[in-house]
């Protein structure tokens, strides 16, 4: 992947950008107004085969290093349009220019560690949670005011694997899933329930560090809204999951904190 480059005319010099603390009034409206009304944003969109120039040079210096390390271009690809779109995404929202976007780290709330902790905006510093995740075809950003928030999008595919079921699945979750016959059914609920653990575990913010997936029971059979329990050493916080119905071959699924306010989800198609 060393071929990728930014245009030069479309360059984008993040060290020269607004300071790190300056908060534009439009971004602390949004935000407040989020806050209040526990609204969350979704935004999807289809991904590139091949690097868009445009969108490689929205991405800041440490993105672009980790896009050419892949070794596929239609990874380094997906990698690129879903970081640029969700710049974008942030931008409207917020009400700022993309490339005054800027994401990092939280800490990890298991270990304390700044290098693994669940994504974040950095710039502008506004209280605004943020959770990405793609997958064949298809990429997505879920953001909401506050801490937490966990989105995963998974493209349809047979499992059958028995061992798999196992690792990833409760036995009531089994015996839901596979008293369906093969099939698209028994598919769609296999990646229910997939798509709902991921969003929670994500919204954790733990990664596998925390619940064991097989463990961890959101009743794929029965549609949502549903809340989950998710306990992690003495640690145990409930979760607000329901699924995102998008327009294509995949299952998705929105996790918040049960607490508080829960306001609609707004998902946004590609523009």
């Amino acid at each position: 992947m060393a071929s990728l480059s930014a245009p030069a005319a479309a360059h984008i010099d993040h060290a020269a950008d607004i300071s790190d603390v300056y908060v534009p009034e439009t971004a602390r409206t949004v935000v407040a107004r989020l806050g209040e009304n526990g609204a969350a944003h979704v935004w999807w969109w289809p991904l590139n085969e091949a690097v868009d120039p445009v969108d490689f040079a929205l991405l800041d210096e440490a993105e672009r290093a980790r896009a050419r390390r892949f070794h596929a271009a239609r990874d380094a690809a997906a990698f690129t349009t879903t970081r640029a779109g969700a710049r974008r995404a942030v931008a409207q929202l917020l009400g700022v220019a993309p490339q005054s976007v800027r994401f990092g780290r939280r800490t990890c709330p298991g270990c304390g560690d700044a290098e693994h902790g669940p994504p974040a905006v950095v710039r502008p510093p506004v209280p605004l949670a943020v959770s990405l995740s793609r997958t064949t075809g298809c990429g997505v950003l879920a953001v909401r005011a506050g801490d937490w928030v966990g989105v995963d999008v998974e493209a349809y595919r047979t499992v059958e694997s028995a061992a798999l079921a196992e690792l990833v699945l409760t036995p009531n979750e089994r015996e839901q899933i596979f008293s369906f016959a093969e099939g698209p059914e028994r598919t769609r609920t296999f990646h229910r329930a997939w798509t709902r653990k991921e969003a929670v575990v994500k919204a954790v913010g733990l990664g596998l560090m925390g619940m064991p997936l097989n463990t961890l029971d959101v009743n794929p059979s029965t549609d949502g809204p549903l809340t989950v329990r998710h306990v992690h050493r003495e640690r145990t916080t409930t979760w607000h999951v329901e699924d995102l119905h998008l327009p294509g071959p995949w299952s998705a699924s929105l996790s918040r904190p049960s607490a508080g306010p829960l306001g609609p989800v707004h998902v946004h198609p590609p523009t």
